[in-house]
């Protein structure tokens, strides 16, 4: 089987092109504009890094949280280190939350306020990183002076 003759005019997909030489440097006017590219792409980088941090060290805090919930309502061994350890580490990260419920249960009192504590937790999460994001990186429309 033989194919057609292809016309290179129409298999061409870019019209031809002078090579892109990087031994020689930008024209003066581009070094500013350059510079400030790469400043934003430096700061977006940062925002993104502590972004990531923030809702790393939050989310860590509403796992450990609702790991105790359930340690407690499987009714797991206090006794054991892991159960004794989650028990402290949730203490310790419930803002306050230990005793703002006060049902009949105590199954159920863990379960309100590490509860609650774990959805706080995540909207400190989303409230920060939204804060940074505003304020930290500049608009789309925001125009770049040199």
């Amino acid at each position: 089987m033989t194919y057609p003759e292809r016309e290179p005019e129409r298999t061409r997909a870019l019209p031809e092109q002078q090579p892109v030489r990087r031994d020689v440097p930008p024209p003066a006017h581009q070094d500013a504009a350059y510079a400030a590219e790469d400043r934003q792409v430096k700061r977006v980088r940062a925002v993104r890094r502590v972004n990531a941090a923030i809702n790393f060290v939050c989310a860590l805090f509403a796992v450990v949280l609702v790991i105790q919930i359930v340690l407690v309502l499987a009714d797991a061994n206090p006794k054991n280190g892991f159960a004794s350890f989650m028990d402290g580490f949730a203490g310790a990260v419930s803002l306050g939350f230990d005793g703002l419920f006060t049902p009949g249960s105590a199954k159920a009192a863990v379960f309100f306020n590490y509860g609650a504590a774990a959805i706080v937790w995540l909207l400190i999460a989303a409230a920060l990183t939204y804060l940074i994001r505003k304020f930290a990186l500049p608009s789309r429309t925001a125009e770049i002076r040199y």
